[in-house]
């Protein structure tokens, strides 16, 4: 079986960019402020490196905003976007990325949602010019990594001065931030309405460069269909469920990963952790299940990992077929050739003590069973 490279031996240039780099002073200094610039004197190299990134972030921001900004307002999205959704570790990646193949559609990339404000301007050099910066594989799951592949749209909004819990990432060792957001129901009025009009400028950025209706993937967006839905009312959204005895330690090593090398800080916060892992499914999906009612078979379908993992062709046939999206003949060759060039590669293999997994599987005990894994 493959092995999965750990944080430890996936090394991050020293000058390579974070997930939250491209922050804009606005975003950025408030946020040093609220956690008392508690910054970890091991990391502090990094926290230096954005503060000392930022005047070029805002200077190309600005730029952006007064060269693109009326014609980004005045951007129509062509056609109801694809959203994937489903928990941190489902295979919402995998299935992110076989659905890109589809070149009738567009994604964000990985350096648009890391610099949203001014990716217009500056992506095409970097994307050019820095793949140094970044390392070939991702820390978590040695699935590949690069500036130009598909990436969670929940970054751009981190990076925006979206309310959103992925600002953990940051400051772990301190009291995790927005993890109600993580349900339609759980902004305020004030968080809501932020959220609302940076995710909808977003993807009204992404449509002004690509002209082509979006696909995209978070897993918080889980919970906030109801949201989604007040949006953009014809969007189509594919569900992906794993099991959990896979799904739980895979999320802990996830967020373990993205901590050792994403951090400003070091400190122990495994128990902390644990309790916003268990939370945060039930969170989503006491919101998914009851925004989710009203929704259409051709709106919304429901997928298993293990039959995406074993089957990726016919999973994604049928995705094409209930939700009607039409073409599959286009992609279906690239399925094909890209299961044949995969077909080596071994998922990492998880466990989890019994007293372990008999407390997550009573605390997930309604997702359990409604997708058949009791």
């Amino acid at each position: 079986m493959a092995s999965i490279e750990s944080p430890q031996t996936i090394q991050y240039p020293t000058l390579s960019p974070r997930f939250w780099h491209g922050m804009p002073s606005r975003v950025w200094l408030p946020l040093l402020w609220k956690n008392s610039f508690k910054v970890s004197l091991s990391r502090m190299h990094i926290a230096s490196g954005v503060t000392a990134f930022m005047p070029f972030s805002d200077l190309m921001g600005l730029l952006q905003h007064t060269i693109f900004g009326h014609k980004i307002a005045q951007t129509k999205l062509v056609g109801p976007p694809l959203f994937i959704l489903g928990h941190w570790r489902s295979g919402t990646t995998l299935l992110h990325e076989l659905l890109c193949l589809d070149d009738r559609f567009a994604s964000p990339t990985t350096f648009e949602c890391f610099a949203p404000a001014h990716f217009l301007l500056t992506e095409p050099m970097v994307t050019r010019y820095g793949n140094w910066l970044i390392p070939n594989r991702r820390p978590m799951d040695n699935m590949k990594a690069g500036w130009s592949l598909p990436q969670e749209d929940e970054f751009a909004l981190m990076n925006l001065g979206a309310p959103t819990p992925y600002l953990r990432l940051v400051f772990p060792c301190h009291e995790y931030p927005y993890q109600s957001t993580l349900a339609s129901d759980g902004f305020s009025p004030k968080e809501l309405e932020r959220w609302k009009y940076l995710f909808d400028w977003f993807l009204k950025a992404l449509t002004y460069k690509n002209q082509k209706p979006l696909i995209l993937k978070s897993p918080p967006h889980t919970g906030r269909i109801g949201i989604l839905k007040s949006l953009y009312p014809d969007a189509k959204f594919v569900h992906i469920v794993r099991d959990p005895r896979k799904l739980f330690p895979s999320t802990m090593k996830l967020w373990n990963s993205l901590d050792q090398v994403q951090s400003i800080q070091v400190g122990e916060y495994q128990p902390k952790l644990k309790e916003f892992v268990l939370k945060s499914l039930t969170t989503m999906y006491d919101s998914f299940e009851r925004d989710r009612v009203g929704l259409s078979e051709k709106q919304l379908i429901d997928v298993r990992y293990e039959d995406l993992a074993k089957d990726p062709v016919e999973v994604c046939k049928s995705i094409y077929d209930q939700l009607e999206l039409g073409g599959f003949d286009r992609i279906e060759p690239l399925l094909k050739d890209r299961k044949e060039q995969e077909k080596e590669y071994k998922t990492n293999r998880f466990g989890s003590k019994p007293e372990e997994e008999a407390e997550f599987m009573t605390a997930w005990h309604s997702y359990a069973t409604k997708y058949g894994y009791a």
